[in-house]
């Protein structure tokens, strides 16, 4: 892939690593990569966590096991400080969201070309050319927003499960803006209405929005690295250097907008509890 770079230039390199691969299914384009590469995070999750719960001892603890805990441990005690209720749904819910966020986050800490170099072995390099493959799921707005909408139905979900139909109607209908007289009160419904529908609605698209744009913007800076190690002998130890310091500084990125995502759906799905 790197000899892209050096033929067609860099912005053609950004380029094919910026498409998707996708199938049509009637005008709507299906992400085959970031399906793949999601299920498989999300399967290894599974795997992993569900391994060591059921090899757990009460003695010394081997050291998956601990980092296990550690990481239940945790989350429980973020959860434990944002909501303040039944936790036993709140809980596992959050160190999916943590966790399988992590996983798809750190695909892009692998090497950017791996892909193009495995397809370039086997079937060669005009194939390698013209196949495309993502491997960081959470760079596609597709699946941050995916995510953000099941959030969006958690919260909804809990705001019923709190105050039932008609008191959650009675609060979008009824606050920010209250009043004592029938007539004021009926005048300001439309306003409430329209501003609860604008909070709800806001918390979803933050929510994509800013995990979307903080993995798609460190994608961008691998590539721009990347693009500097095909660019010769001369550009190849700073590349080497730049991609090394980006990748360690990038951890950061990865375990903090895993973090930032998992305690705002927490912090949103408490909120539900809360009466204006």
């Amino acid at each position: 892939m790197s000899e892209q770079t050096g033929s067609g230039g860099l912005n053609e390199y950004i380029q094919h690593h910026l498409q998707q691969n996708t199938i049509d299914l009637g005008g709507f384009a299906f992400h085959i990569d970031t399906w793949v590469v999601s299920l498989v995070c999300g399967l290894i999750f599974i795997g992993w966590f569900g391994f060591y719960a059921r090899k757990a001892t009460s003695g010394v603890p081997s050291k998956g096991q601990a980092f296990v805990e550690m990481a239940m441990e945790f989350v429980d005690n973020q959860v434990k400080d944002n909501f303040h209720g039944d936790r036993s749904s709140i809980t596992p819910l959050a160190i999916t969201i943590f966790m399988w966020v992590v996983l798809m986050n750190g695909m892009d800490l692998l090497p950017l070309d791996t892909p193009g170099v495995a397809i370039q072995a086997v079937a060669g390099a005009d194939v390698a050319a013209h196949t495309f493959f993502r491997w960081v799921p959470t760079a596609d707005l597709n699946t941050t927003a995916a995510m953000s909408v099941v959030v969006f139905f958690l919260i909804l979900y809990h705001s019923l499960k709190a105050k039932g139909g008609f008191g959650f109607g009675k609060e979008l209908l009824t606050s920010p803006f209250a009043a004592e007289n029938p007539v004021t009160r009926a005048v300001l419904m439309p306003a409430n209405l329209g501003l609860n529908i604008i909070e709800y609605c806001v918390k979803p698209v933050s929510l994509a929005m800013r995990l979307f744009g903080n993995m798609y913007g460190g994608e961008l800076v691998f590539m721009l690295i990347a693009g500097l190690l095909g660019g010769g002998l001369l550009m190849f130890v700073p590349g080497v250097i730049f991609n090394l310091a980006w990748a360690i500084f990038h951890i950061l990125i990865v375990l903090l907008q895993a973090f930032i995502f998992m305690i705002l759906s927490v912090v949103y799905i408490a909120g539900a509890y809360e009466s204006h």
